[in-house]
């Protein structure tokens, strides 16, 4: 098969690794890609919101399957326009896609649903929400943007002064654009929190695996939310009874959801989940599969995931087709000093030569200089991962690897997944 990949992030570095593996591949082509990417096919410069350049290309070069990893093309329709053009293509169209890129339209299909989530309440205009605050008689409340926000459109409240300021920065300053123009304010769940993966055919659902991540750049999981920094699986509160349950009460009933109200969702469900007092409770719904979280379970997929990708789009997932090896599995990224507010590109990266199987390295924010070397490109700039027999020791194997690597303003948080986090 002749596949394209549509992203340039860590996320599209650790899926071309893997579906470099596959028997199915003859052909691998990634739009736009990065230094590291290259290593598994041919990047490809035509960026990901370019949706009529990426058809042209598939038709141009007869691909037989795109896969798309970021949300924002999903957003904009590209499986729409594909499939109009009778392209095969892994990903929701733009109307289940809305799952993750309106949060009042998940809100509103999770209580229809009964599908156990945090109380919300929508507002389109600034001075109402504002009003609203002065209704709340307990803090921290949350505060979302409606729309995109690249995992960076939500705010844990404090007190009155952080709301009013979250309130301002989404629909005022529209630091996020439009996708500030309707915000949730919802009550704060309590509990671990657990990001969770399957994929699905429209119909049928693979096993799931959990997997959790640190949002905020500061140690001790401080200071403002980011991307991620890193990533690792399972959770030590994982079981089967959780995974039943969840399964059970969350995932299914918004696959029937989405064929009765909407149209069969065939992709990737990622469930950001709060594990209360009460239950598993839903955070937020993504259409996607999660980064750093990608970089943790793909290394964990013991079957070939060309194939998953294939049986979704052809509508015959099976029960076989997505096993899970049960090691420890642990992400750690570099990022930007000064990520994830200002910062500067373009420094060389050394001793990436150091890394050997069976640590991995995912590339996010490189790319590849005029003389051929690997330099900055973005805030996240790498990943490093391994595989091992517990969380704690793949860690430190993680961050041994990482002491090898070195570009200027280096930054990485060093309690991800280790003896000094609370996991």
């Amino acid at each position: 098969m002749k596949v394209l990949l549509v992203g340039s992030g860590g996320r599209e570095h650790a899926l071309a690794w893997k579906i470099s593996q596959s028997a199915l591949l003859t052909q691998l082509f990634i739009a736009p890609g990065n230094a590291g990417t290259s290593s598994f096919g041919t990047n490809i410069d035509i960026t990901e919101t370019d949706l009529e350049g990426l058809l042209h290309f598939v038709e141009s070069q007869d691909v037989d399957l795109t896969i798309v990893g970021p949300e924002a093309p999903l957003a904009a329709g590209i499986v729409d326009r594909f499939s109009d053009n009778n392209r095969d293509i892994f990903g929701p169209k733009a109307g289940p896609a809305r799952l993750e890129s309106s949060k009042s339209f998940a809100k509103s299909l999770m209580r229809k649903w009964h599908i156990p989530t945090a109380n919300s309440t929508l507002f389109h205009d600034h001075k109402q929400a504002a009003t609203h605050l002065k209704q709340l008689t307990t803090y921290p409340t949350v505060i979302k943007a409606d729309g995109l926000a690249s995992g960076k459109g939500v705010y844990i409240c404090r007190d009155e002064k952080e709301a009013y300021k979250a309130i301002k920065d989404l629909m005022v300053t529209r630091i996020f654009g439009d996708a500030g123009k309707l915000i949730l304010i919802e009550e704060l769940l309590v509990g671990p929190e657990v990001s969770v993966f399957t994929f699905t055919d429209g119909t049928n659902i693979s096993p799931i695996i959990a997997a959790c991540d640190h949002k905020r750049v500061g140690e001790g999981d401080t200071g403002l939310n980011t991307g991620g920094m890193g990533a690792f699986s399972p959770p030590s509160f994982w079981s089967s009874s959780l995974e039943n349950e969840i399964t059970t009460e969350i995932l299914k009933p918004i696959i029937r959801a989405m064929q009765t109200d909407v149209a069969p969702f065939i992709g990737t469900i990622f469930a950001g989940l709060m594990i209360t007092a009460e239950g598993p409770k839903v955070v937020e719904f993504n259409c996607r599969l999660g980064d750093p979280e990608t970089q943790v379970i793909i290394p964990l997929l013991q079957t070939d995931l060309l194939n998953v990708f294939k049986s979704c789009v052809h509508g015959n997932l099976g029960p076989k087709d997505v096993i899970w090896d049960d090691k420890a599995s642990v992400s750690v990224v570099m990022a930007s000093g000064g990520y994830p507010a200002k910062y500067n590109t373009g420094y060389e990266i050394s001793g990436l030569h150091k890394i050997k199987d069976p640590v991995n390295i995912f590339h996010a924010g490189t790319r590849t200089n005029e003389s051929g070397s690997v330099v900055t490109n973005g805030g996240r700039v790498l990943s490093v991962c391994a595989t091992g027999s517990s969380i704690y020791e793949t860690s430190d194997i993680v961050y041994q690897n990482i002491d090898k690597i070195d570009f200027k303003d280096k930054y990485v948080r060093r309690d991800i997944a280790s003896r000094r986090s609370n996991i």
